[in-house]
């Protein structure tokens, strides 16, 4: 499951590439410190855009949480799209890289288990692209976000057995109108649409 991402997008870039879609795009908290980040984890705050509610037809960009908690109190940073209408609280996560986590076979007689490898995706020819994701009010921590995940494509699968529902700009619009089906976004790429490099 991803459990950290990298956002190091400008905000002019953000708002330039955003130009290609339909959508006008509010700030109606100002204009976001998008400072880069290189590392995203649970809990932490990034920006997100989503469908604005009281202006039909456009979007907004806010900040907020990575998570909320599930029933047991663990976090709900990844949901499974799997066979679900997700016709409420779609949004986007900007980001131009996502990580992924394997085992490091431990030297033998060493007795010590070593830290995972760590391993970074971005998406050939992009510069930054969207995750599918959903928001919610939680009780406890206020608005927050959670990544769609879905099975994994051949580019993820050596690396696990889940991947994040990944959306190239031509489908960003689209996938924030709860009129067309998830289904249709919920999927991995085809091979060769992510490079992929190790970093620990």
């Amino acid at each position: 499951m991803c459990n950290e991402a990298a956002r190091r997008i400008p905000l002019d870039q953000l708002r330039s590439d955003w130009g290609q879609t339909r959508i006008p795009l509010r700030f109606p908290e100002g204009l976001p410190n998008m400072a880069p980040l290189d590392s995203i984890r649970i809990t932490d705050a990034s920006v997100i855009i989503r469908a604005a509610a009281d202006v039909p037809g456009e979007a907004e960009l806010v900040t907020r949480r990575w998570s909320w908690p599930g029933p047991t109190g663990k976090p709900v940073y990844n949901f499974r799209s799997d066979g679900r209408a997700l016709d409420h609280g779609r949004c986007l996560i900007p980001v131009d890289a996502f990580f992924e986590f394997t085992d490091t076979p431990t030297e033998p007689g060493s007795g010590k288990k070593p830290p995972k490898s760590k391993w970074r995706f971005t998406m050939r020819g992009l510069n930054w692209f969207c995750v599918a994701g959903l928001w919610r009010t939680d009780a406890k921590v206020g608005e927050a976000w959670t990544m769609l995940t879905t099975a994994p494509g051949p580019d993820i699968a050596p690396f696990h057995n889940r991947q994040i529902v990944l959306l190239k700009p031509e489908n960003w619009e689209a996938w924030l109108d709860p009129l067309v089906p998830a289904m249709d976004f919920c999927k991995p790429l085809p091979a060769g649409s992510l490079s992929v490099e190790q970093v620990r």
